[in-house]
């Protein structure tokens, strides 16, 4: 099943005790796991029952004590464990032995790269959970999805000739199609279609545009697009100082948000407080969970370090600052 059809009708699926998202869309990934955490935990304090792990560094038993674990605040849980592909071929025996006698009342959801279908561990997974697919669209699967989508989010009509074009200047990375779409909406006013001269208008701007996906890409734990975005700005032309003005417009409010947190207020309502985009909440929660306090805390003096480098001078290229910059902000350091 992919994520479309889960996310259209989610009352429709159960959800069990397994959840597994192969795929790398990523934007599609965060909405599935925040509609699966509404599912499971309800009404909860999402922050207390909910537990992330990176697949690469943790261990099966971790997970398991996890997902065992009797709290006073909650009787539920959801674990979800990051870049999960290492995490499975290392463990694959025990997550067979795991669900075998699955925690009745916790939910463990496995980010994957590739899920092959053939294996045991595939199919207990299929039989007991859900396997959603967080792959990218293509054709006429993503015209629907973008016709959907503006329907559902936008109340407006995108006509199949918008919808195609806007693939063609945009892309198909769906993250970035929504936000096109947000733009595209506003644009229009009180209009009830969207058709391709809007898209001719509007879209376009792709510098602009590739900061954002180098920033979400950051954001979403995927430094190697990141580079390869700032690596287009500059070959094309784009100043460094406003490269670094996109990434600060983003950072800075999580370090807001790191800061109002700190002080004793709950991370999605401190992330709300700083100013960040309602749909960026949920995935901006997660990248500070996965960096860690003491590298959220870091975010001002790092933007502030490489301001004032480019700012002054220094020994080390522009490029390779920001490069810099980029691997201190993923948390890879």
């Amino acid at each position: 099943m992919h994520a479309t059809v889960f996310l259209n009708s989610p009352e429709e699926h159960e959800v069990g005790p397994i959840v597994v998202l192969p795929g790398e869309e990523r934007s599609l990934k965060q909405a599935v796991i925040q509609v699966v955490s509404k599912i499971v935990l309800g009404d909860q304090d999402h922050d207390a029952s909910l537990t992330y792990f990176t697949g690469k560094t943790c261990d099966l038993t971790s997970v398991r004590d996890e997902l065992w674990m009797v709290s006073m605040w909650s009787d539920k849980r959801l674990v979800i464990v990051e870049q999960a592909n290492d995490f499975v071929s290392q463990n694959r025996g025990g997550l067979e032995k795991l669900l075998e006698k699955p925690a009745k009342k916790s939910v463990l959801v496995l980010d994957v790269n590739t899920w092959p279908k053939n294996t045991r561990l595939a199919k207990k997974a299929a039989k007991i959970g859900l396997v959603v697919e967080c792959t990218e669209l293509s054709g006429s699967h993503l015209t629907r999805w973008l016709q959907e989508t503006c329907r559902q989010q936008h109340e407006k009509q995108l006509t199949r000739d918008a919808a195609e074009l806007l693939t063609e200047l945009a892309g198909n990375h769906l993250g970035l199609l929504e936000q096109e779409l947000a733009k595209l909406a506003a644009y229009v006013g009180d209009h009830k279609r969207i058709v391709a001269d809007d898209i001719r208008a509007m879209v376009g701007g792709w510098k602009a545009e590739t900061t954002w996906v180098m920033t979400n890409a950051v954001r979403d734990g995927q430094l190697g697009l990141a580079l390869d975005c700032l690596e287009k700005l500059l070959v094309a032309g784009e100043a460094p100082q406003k490269i670094l003005g996109g990434i600060s417009f983003v950072f800075r409010k999580l370090a807001r948000a790191t800061e109002i947190a700190r002080q004793g207020t709950q991370l999605n309502a401190a992330l709300r407080e700083a100013r960040v985009f309602p749909k960026d909440v949920a995935p901006s929660a997660n990248y500070l969970r996965r960096i860690g306090r003491p590298n959220a805390e870091k975010l001002y003096h790092w933007l502030l370090d490489a301001d004032g480098n480019l700012k002054t001078g220094s020994r080390i290229s522009e490029r390779v600052q920001l490069e810099q910059l980029l691997v201190q902000l993923s948390g890879k350091i």
